[in-house]
């Protein structure tokens, strides 16, 4: 029996392009059954906070292109991060992890969190998950 490979990935920006290119690994890594974690931390956990993924937009660089990436995206019919990151936890292969430190010290309470957050963790918890993935990586 082929052992099922396994993704790590640490969310710390809360960006709509860095949320999307961690996304659409996610949901590869979960389309072609791989075991997925997404352990949002610093400002990718903000994103984690009810309501926060539909307001992500560019970091400051690339401000001009944030309208014309979103219309592009609604003309594309391409799913919102948020439609994203449900998609994803349908799949039965992805767990969302919340950084309790960064929960602390931002004064984000567990009742603030969208309902997909699996566990709220340190990043000693999350490195136990991670320490036997095929692939792990930073965004």
């Amino acid at each position: 029996m082929t052992k099922q490979k396994k993704l790590a990935l640490i969310i710390h920006s809360g960006t709509i392009d860095k949320l999307l290119a961690a996304f659409t690994l996610g949901s590869t890594a979960a389309a072609m059954d791989m075991e997925t974690h997404l352990y949002f931390t610093f400002w990718g956990l903000n994103m984690l906070k009810k309501g926060a993924m539909e307001q992500a937009g560019l970091p400051a660089t690339y401000k001009q292109y944030e309208e014309m990436l979103k219309t592009k995206m609604t003309e594309m019919n391409y799913p919102t991060p948020y439609e994203m990151l449900k998609r994803m936890k349908s799949s039965g292969n992805v767990k969302i992890y919340a950084c309790s430190p960064t929960m602390e010290m931002f004064g984000i309470t567990k009742d603030d969190l969208i309902p997909e957050v699996d566990k709220i963790a340190g990043a000693a918890a999350f490195l136990d998950v991670a320490a036997d993935a095929d692939i792990t990586l930073l965004v």
